[in-house]
């Protein structure tokens, strides 16, 4: 994780930083990163990487890369704004004892945004549309030794696949069906059976509750409705409700907001 020392809407390069450029609150975005930290650690242990003036988006630390083992594939972003992140987060692995590995040139991958292990299927469902590009799903498999599943995004609202997709413990997966074309939720069907897939609805999606923390049996998520909660409990799980409503503005949330080494 990484503290939102510096975090704020700087710039609009998602539909949700429309409308509150400069209007983040410093102390309540702080408190509830803090919220959603403590959470975290009665479960794990957080490393911090630092924050630096001037990178506001720093704190999505989902964004860094993404970790198998000791290696890490690392995020090459589309977005200028965004590319000065890209050193900063190299440091940190290579001073933390990850081996990088550097995307291709010109071939966009923003980490664990758009590519979520799923271990009841030993498989990553990576997305592009927005963000990452789609021939990156055959890169990650040559450089992890992993399957992968490629997703095609179609709602702008939600660039990354951590926006509107889960996986969760027993083989069940979150996920928000308009945000995904038709023939990538085939793939989703295919794999996932019914009775473990949890698809939500708009208002749900909207509040971020696929960009959840797994972690243990829980789900760590902004806000979720009491239908959803519900059935999140049916399926073995306790949903863990904590308030993110200030990197909503930016477009992310408790996911976002954390890396899984």
């Amino acid at each position: 994780m990484c503290p939102p020392d510096f975090f704020g809407v700087a710039y609009i390069i998602n539909p949700w930083m429309e409308g509150h450029y400069a209007r983040t609150d410093a102390d309540k975005a702080r408190a509830q990163w803090l919220g959603l930290r403590q959470i975290i650690e009665r479960h794990a242990v957080v490393s911090i990487l630092p924050a630096h003036e001037g990178l506001p988006d720093l704190v999505f630390t989902a964004n860094a890369g993404l970790v198998k083992g000791q290696k890490v594939l690392l995020s090459r972003f589309r977005c200028p704004e965004r590319r000065q992140e890209q050193e900063i987060d190299r440091a940190w692995f290579v001073q933390n004892g990850f081996a990088p590995i550097d995307p291709p040139p010109n071939v966009f991958f923003e980490g664990a945004g758009d590519a979520l292990y799923d271990p009841s299927r030993d498989l990553y469902w990576v997305g592009h549309g927005f963000r990452s590009d789609r021939d990156f799903a055959p890169l990650l498999e040559a450089a992890l030794d992993a399957r992968a599943v490629e997703l095609t995004l179609v709602d702008p609202r939600f660039y990354h696949l951590d926006t509107c997709l889960c996986p969760l413990p027993g083989g069940y997966l979150m996920y928000f069906p308009g945000a995904f074309d038709a023939a990538s939720r085939e793939k989703i069907e295919s794999r996932v059976p019914p009775s473990r897939r949890i698809a939500v609805g708009e208002q749900d999606a909207v509040q971020f509750c696929c960009n959840a923390v797994s972690l243990d049996d829980l789900a760590i998520m902004n806000d979720a409705s009491e239908a959803l909660q519900d059935r999140l409990c049916e399926a073995g799980l306790t949903p863990v409700l904590t308030p993110l409503s200030e990197f909503l503005k930016a477009g992310g949330a408790a996911k976002c907001l954390t890396l899984d080494l």
